[in-house]
């Protein structure tokens, strides 16, 4: 039986594992984060979290843990917020007890950090082709352009309820994004579609995507034509949130024909279809819901019992 300390070691070496930037990029990055800290003043390591020296996500987060908790069933959502916790107290008081409550976006300091992942982009679009000071002047505007955004949000809101009912609770957002990136990498690759409409028939083989799909929000196409031709695609879901709208000029004049995204801005879609890319939009929900179940088939394994909320397509494949 896992702890909650477990249970989160377990998606974090499996969103490393699955991280874009390989095992030397993460290393690299680890050992950039400790330099940092290392030639930083007194008085500035005050501040510093030290969870940043072996996390590589500060998005994904431990917020409430009580350290003696066997955990036996989770209930796991893509938003959750005050009904979610209350919830899972409530299910407690009706013999269906609750350990811990999984959430994939950011909460806490993982949303007011969210934009400190964002570099992690970089390597991707490196890795399309885009030469790295182009990519890193663009990345960081919008880095900046989040961190202003999610500044002055009520962070703690959702962590203070969580402690005054003694609900464990934390996130796995890049970790899962991760994941799903991976996995569709791999199967997209694999089937090889020629054209824009066989890539979207290729999504729909994939049952969170069918669900989505039944429920109005499944794969689009929001530039493009399902005649034209796939070429080279890029799989859009990991590193925090949307980039900056002016990596799609750099993108399409690098060799990337087709962006695969979880959601997008008109403003980027418009900038896409300006420099003639293809963009196929999976679904945000189903996407998110994708690289959770990857990560909870594996709590499933080991014995832990799975509750769905908040808009979780939970499919298994145990």
């Amino acid at each position: 039986m896992l702890n909650v300390n477990e249970i989160f070691e377990l998606g974090l070496n499996m969103g490393i594992k699955a991280d874009p930037r390989g095992k030397k990029g993460i290393k690299e990055y680890l050992e950039s984060i400790a330099k940092q800290y290392k030639d930083m003043k007194p008085k500035e390591k005050k501040y510093f979290d030290k969870e940043k020296l072996t996390n590589p996500y500060s998005d994904s987060r431990i917020h409430v843990y009580d350290k003696k908790t066997q955990v036996k069933r989770v209930m796991a959502g893509i938003d959750i917020g005050d009904g979610e916790v209350l919830l899972a107290s409530q299910l407690g008081e009706r013999d269906k007890k609750i350990d811990l409550v999984i959430a994939h976006h950011p909460i806490g300091s993982s949303l007011a950090d969210l934009h400190t992942v964002m570099d992690m982009q970089v390597d991707v679009f490196v890795k399309a082709g885009v030469p790295v000071h182009v990519a890193e002047k663009i990345m960081e505007e919008r880095v900046n352009e989040v961190g202003r955004g999610v500044h002055p949000i009520n962070h703690y809101k959702i962590i203070n309820l969580a402690e005054l009912l003694k609900v464990n609770l934390i996130n796995t957002h890049t970790i899962t994004d991760n994941l799903v990136t991976e996995y569709l990498e791999k199967f997209i690759s694999k089937r090889k579609p020629r054209l824009v409409g066989d890539l979207v028939d290729v999504l729909l083989e994939i049952p969170e995507y069918q669900e989505a799909k039944k429920r109005g929000a499944g794969p689009s196409i929001f530039t493009g034509n399902p005649k034209h031709r796939v070429g080279d695609h890029l799989v859009e879901m990991t590193g925090g949130t949307s980039p900056s709208d002016k990596v799609y000029q750099e993108l399409s004049h690098y060799g990337i024909s087709t962006i695969v995204g979880m959601h997008m801005k008109d403003a980027a879609r418009k900038h896409a279809n300006k420099h003639h890319m293809n963009v196929v939009i999976a679904g945000h929900m189903a996407s998110d819901s994708l690289g959770m179940n990857l990560f909870l088939d594996e709590l499933e394994k080991k014995g832990v019992e799975i509750v769905p909320c908040s808009g979780l397509i939970r499919v298994s494949r145990n």
